[in-house]
């Protein structure tokens, strides 16, 4: 007994002893985790935080996430898992929302604690500042797009845990008031960040101002359109906008775009690197030295810890450096959409009077158009990376029938030849085959062409493109064309249909709706504001009707707003088989609709505003439901 109480009075001394020295060591200052005292006190730590919230921008396309890039059937998903897509009729009312105020909390901290600080230069803290600010007014642009109004937070708040949150709990501004709030920061902002286009990632004046644009416009368009959706609104003005604001917004946006385009911004222009149109187009979305175009974007660094994987899988099947590829298959009504050069329009020549038009080349039903088409679209008969693609889906024989394969690059036997041939290419296409052309086409844009760049172990550093000069001048020419300014709008768009070798320039009287929407239709496809178009012109309903597309439609409307777009369809090269026929060996070109489109896309009303869910109601008893919901 008396070595066990022994043993118990050394334990407990050490334990005593220990409990002293313990005490000494958890009071050391910790190695890893920064004070905030530490972080605000030097330009590089409160530059890293800055970086985290870059980083968590939201963007509603990306090029780190492929399928959003391609929504809404100017495309085809060839992925197989993504085919249900094309088999529903629409989407639900929660689609496309988004409502993280902890990211608001964080920026509102940021702009607290950085205001405090006092070892940051004036100079650091004033660029961080409105950076932070940027950021803020950005996510607040992301969140009316899809919410409409929402509340206003420009501080962080804490709970006190007494047991009554109400004083946290806050009503939705009106959807003008967002706007306003971002278009106000903007003007707050352009005079305080750095002037200098070299800088792309961080937040300049080109960027705010930009962003100033495209917001203003937007309000001015809800404005304006919202009157042919009068059900589409609440009695507070949540949602909807009134109309005589219009002109106001659309002011403010020619404003801020002109602003750029006369210089004040510095810099930037459209880029016209390479001779060749088509290339210089695809050119804009991943050269990197010395492109005027790009005003702010999201970058990517090979090495550098931050890749994506867009290449990977959007490259051409056949020859692809990991055998990887082929999932956004633009849609033959995207791809008819691009003007002849002299700036008609025209469904590809397929057919004359119900007769097969054959090509001596499989590129040549593409050729004479607007030079975007190709810089957008990879088309059969065109290359990537030197490798040509092999796009065609099978060989018609005299009596109009049809041999082809179920494998890629399949070979069989035809009538009176003697052993087999290639019958089908090796991207296709074949309906139902995913990661092959089964629209007939593969994307272009934003593919990276520098080597690795499809491989899963180095992948790409393409950066994505939020604002550019293009868009800029699109703006101002939609401004300029709802302020009964259609020579300013004309000068506009020319500018930016120059490039693409349009050769016949617009004048006022040709300047419509329609060729507004038309050219922002093609220029900025892929990009991820095709959606918001459609949006804020109270058009998603119209042109996603939730009603099938007949063949006969797709060919005909081409350039006007309202086209529907329910359903992609596709048009498929085949190679003529008529021994001593004089077409033989040329190529024909078919249209039909994949076996998995099933279904066809409805927006409905209560789409156009994404719910506000019922947690966060019960949350917030103050907000109040989007409409027709």
């Amino acid at each position: 007994m008396k070595k066990h109480i022994y043993l118990l009075l050394i334990a407990s001394l050490a334990i005593w002893s220990c409990s002293k020295n313990d005490e000494e060591f958890l009071d050391r200052p910790s190695t890893s985790i920064l004070t905030q005292e530490q972080i605000f006190s030097d330009p590089k730590t409160t530059l890293s935080v800055l970086a985290d919230l870059y980083n968590r921008y939201y963007d509603f396309g990306t090029v780190e996430d492929w399928s959003t890039m391609a929504r809404f059937n100017v495309a085809y998903w060839s992925e197989a898992g993504r085919y249900p897509e094309f088999q529903n009729d629409g989407w639900g009312y929660g689609a496309w929302g988004t409502w993280d105020y902890a990211y608001i909390r964080e920026i509102n901290l940021f702009l607290e604690r950085c205001s405090e600080a006092t070892e940051l230069t004036e100079e650091d803290k004033t660029r961080f500042l409105a950076e932070a600010r940027f950021l803020r007014a950005s996510y607040y642009f992301e969140l009316v797009k899809r919410m409409g109004g929402v509340p206003l937070i420009l501080e962080s708040e804490t709970y006190d845990f007494s047991g009554d949150a109400s004083y946290l709990q806050h009503p939705r501004e009106t959807e003008a008031a967002i706007y306003d709030f971002v278009i106000s920061e903007a003007e707050a902002l352009k005079d305080i960040l750095p002037n200098d286009a070299n800088t792309k990632s961080r937040a300049t004046k080109g960027a705010v101002l930009a962003m100033q644009a495209r917001a203003a416009l937007y309000a001015a368009s809800i404005a304006k359109y919202g009157a042919t959706t009068p059900q589409v609104s609440l009695p507070g003005d949540e949602v909807g906008i009134p109309a005589s604001r219009a002109n106001e917004y659309y002011t403010k946006a020619l404003e801020a775009s002109e602003a750029i385009i006369n210089g004040e911004a510095g810099g930037y222009g459209l880029y016209t690197k390479k001779p060749d149109l088509s290339d210089n187009f695809s050119s804009i979305f991943y050269d990197k030295a010395n492109n005027p175009e790009a005003i702010f974007v999201e970058d990517y660094l090979v090495g550098g810890g931050k890749t994506h994987g867009y290449t990977i899988v959007n490259q051409p099947r056949f020859g692809a450096e990991e055998e990887e590829g082929g999932r956004i298959n633009p849609s033959l009504q995207f791809v008819q959409s691009f003007e002849l050069l002299d700036g008609t329009y025209a469904p590809l020549e397929n057919e004359v009077g119900g007769a097969p038009v054959y090509f001596d080349n499989i590129g040549d039903i593409f050729q004479g158009r607007d030079a975007r088409l190709a810089g957008t679209v990879i088309l059969p008969g065109s290359t990537f990376k030197s490798t040509d693609v092999d796009i065609w889906a099978g060989v018609v024989l005299a009596d109009g029938s049809v041999v082809s394969g179920d494998s890629r690059g399949q070979q069989k036997e035809l009538p009176g030849m003697e052993g087999q041939v290639q019958v089908v290419g090796f991207d296709g296409p074949i309906d139902g085959l995913e990661f092959t052309a089964q629209t007939g086409f593969y994307i272009r844009k934003y593919q990276d062409p520098a080597t690795g760049s499809g491989r899963r172990g180095t992948q790409s550093d393409v950066w994505f493109i939020r604002y550019r000069f293009a868009e800029v001048l699109l703006n101002a020419a939609e401004a300029a064309f709802e302020l009964s300014r259609p020579e300013l709008a004309a000068e506009y768009l020319n500018d930016v249909r120059e490039r693409a070798g349009l050769t016949v320039p617009l004048t006022a009287a040709d300047i419509t709706f329609d060729k507004i929407v038309h050219e922002r239709y093609v220029e900025l496809a892929f990009e991820g504001l095709h959606f918001f178009d459609l949006k804020r012109w109270r058009l998603a309903h119209v042109i996603l009707d939730g009603n099938p597309i007949s063949p006969e439609e797709v060919t005909e409307n081409i350039g006007v707003a309202t086209k529907r777009e329910t359903q992609p369809y596709n048009i498929w090269p085949y190679k003529y088989y008529n021994p001593g026929d004089p077409n033989d060996g040329k190529w024909l070109y078919r249209i039909n609709r994949l076996s998995r489109i099933t279904g066809s896309d409805r927006f409905r009303l209560g789409n156009y505003y994404s719910e506000i869910g019922q947690n966060l109601i019960n949350n917030n008893p103050k907000l109040v439901r989007n409409p027709n919901q």
